[in-house]
């Protein structure tokens, strides 16, 4: 699971870095303002997967949650990750057709914008199953729990999502 959201992740990060770099002139200079970019859009999306089935197990010790809430969880995480491999999946077929057409002589345009597009609508749709899967998982915390992974997920300085950390 944790393999085909951070595939997702990259995919997106990669999609949009010449997007950035390009907006700030250049990789060069602006590769530094185009990686804290990503880190700003992206952090919204990851403080909210807190919540994420998946995630809230691993942490059931450390939460305190019930033997219910674990049944529940585990209930949501099952019945949300079919839909988001398929879309994940899908994702990756129209990433790897865009790929195939951008490493031709002279690229078809319109099919690397259909691909893209596709690409990118099925990211959204496998987001958005996560996102879903989240809230609920979310919704069944109580209010100490819910805080308590808030706090676990605060944002730390200097330190960017898409930056690998040091010394750690």
């Amino acid at each position: 699971m944790m393999r085909t959201m951070s595939s997702v992740a990259a995919a997106t990060a990669l999609l949009a870095l010449p997007l950035a770099a390009q907006q700030m002139g250049g990789m060069g200079g602006g590769q530094r303002q185009g990686m804290a970019m990503m880190d700003s859009m992206m952090a919204p999306m990851m403080r909210s997967m807190a919540t994420a089935p998946e995630r809230l197990l691993l942490r059931k010790n450390a939460l305190h949650l019930t033997a219910d809430q674990v049944t529940q969880l585990t209930t949501l995480r099952d019945a949300a990750r079919p839909a988001r491999d398929s879309a994940s999946q899908q994702a990756m077929m129209h990433l790897n057709e865009m790929n195939e057409v951008m490493h031709t002589a002279a690229p078809d345009t319109a099919a690397v914008r259909m691909h893209f597009e596709a690409a990118l609508r099925f990211m959204g749709q496998a987001h958005m199953v996560m996102l879903d899967a989240a809230a609920a998982g979310r919704a069944l915390l109580t209010d100490d729990q819910r805080k308590q992974v808030d706090a676990m997920n605060m944002p730390r300085r200097g330190r960017g999502m898409m930056r690998p950390r040091q010394g750690h």
